[in-house]
């Protein structure tokens, strides 16, 4: 069975619609849409309408968000003061 996150055989890499990469993600596909639009994870626009979405592309650039939103954590933990962002 060939694993959806690999390259094809011949060194193309795959790209999936929002409902695939929905479904892999286990979120919504107005998520994924949403997620795309806000610019949190990467995104192929072909036309107004179809948007695809590199599987490898999308994994690391969330978790480069969660790994910066535990680094914000513990750097709030470290610090009894609030912000001016921690209070909005």
């Amino acid at each position: 069975m060939k694993d959806a996150h690999s390259p094809k055989e011949d060194g193309r890499e795959e790209f999936l619609t929002a409902r695939q990469l929905a479904a892999v993600l286990q979120v919504s596909e107005s998520t994924v849409r949403r997620l795309a639009r806000e610019g949190r994870i990467p995104s192929v626009r072909l036309t107004p309408r179809l948007i695809r979405f590199n599987v490898k592309a999308v994994f690391k650039a969330l978790d480069g968000i969660s790994r910066r939103a535990q680094r914000h954590e513990e750097e709030a933990q470290d610090d009894p003061q609030l912000s001016f962002a921690d209070m909005l």
